[in-house]
């Protein structure tokens, strides 16, 4: 490996923005953003991806990492359907960068890309089995095992928002649609009511808890990880349903499994960029 080049870009592809951060010697050094000007235009959007990495790139870049909201085939560097660029349906996104670039580039679902960023920058470096759990608009989650991403054929490893539960699954009942569907109100609505004491938002939070814990012993069943690292809007919110989340979760079969389990809300800044440069020092690991 030349050690010249010090410096791995992390891309995070989002609806209405791309941003991309330098990071050196696991230091972020720069982000910059730029806006997506129209989601249905397939080259110019491309054309706007290259345009972002030339304007920062140099001869010390040893790889390209990329979170993105689809799936993706590791194999090939395809991605398909992603989530609020309709126009990026299928994609050679791995073989445009490198011919371009001629570095190695790395792709993955942004579930995927906090879950890694959080082992290589937050909560999670201190631990080799851990699960990114995201709750926003959807749910989802990225899975940590033996101290390397497990992200199945096509990136679907971790999506237990789409598990059956009750009438539906638990992405209906453990991200922000459920607030509106059962409730009239949006999430972020039901946080400023509860911290301003409204008693019904703070109640809808309780329920909402006894939910999450119903998904996070799902979680610990199958992957029984030591570390999860909750993010996503409604982890902002989480003192309002962590009580009722820790008692949910007392009934659970294996005591030691909960006792011994560390839950923390991310506080690192930028984490989608730093996800997407730590999927090289997970491949290099």
């Amino acid at each position: 490996m030349d050690k010249s080049k010090n410096i791995v870009v992390g891309l995070d592809i989002g609806g209405t923005n791309m941003r991309l951060g330098l990071v050196k010697e696991n230091v972020l050094q720069k982000i910059d953003t730029i806006p997506i000007f129209d989601v249905n235009d397939k080259k110019g959007t491309l054309d706007q991806l290259i345009g972002l990495i030339e304007q920062n790139f140099s001869h010390n870049i040893a790889a390209i990492g990329m979170g993105v909201p689809s799936l993706v085939d590791l194999k090939t560097g395809v991605i398909f359907d992603t989530v609020n660029i309709p126009s990026w349906k299928v994609v050679p996104l791995k073989v445009i960068l490198e011919e371009r670039f001629n570095v190695p580039v790395y792709i993955n679902n942004d579930a995927n890309c906090f879950a890694i960023g959080e082992k290589y920058f937050g909560h999670g470096k201190d631990y080799d089995n851990m699960v990114g759990l995201i709750s926003g608009t959807g749910t989802g989650a990225g899975i940590i095992s033996n101290g390397k991403l497990v992200s199945g054929r096509n990136c679907g490893a971790g999506e237990f928002g789409m598990v059956s539960y009750l009438d539906q699954n638990y992405e209906n009942y453990c991200s922000g649609g459920t607030f509106k569907q059962a409730y009239g109100i949006e999430a972020f609505e039901a946080f400023e009511k509860a911290k301003q004491g409204n008693t019904e938002a703070v109640e809808i939070w309780k329920t909402y808890g006894q939910h999450f814990a119903e998904l996070i012993k799902m979680i610990l069943y199958t992957v029984d990880p030591e570390m999860i690292v909750l993010g996503g809007s409604l982890s902002k919110a989480y003192t309002f349903y962590k009580n009722s989340m820790l008692e949910r979760l007392g009934d659970f079969a294996f005591k030691n499994a909960v006792s011994n389990l560390k839950i923390e809300v991310t506080s690192i800044e930028n984490i989608a960029v730093l996800g997407a440069a730590s999927l090289y020092y997970d491949a290099l690991h």
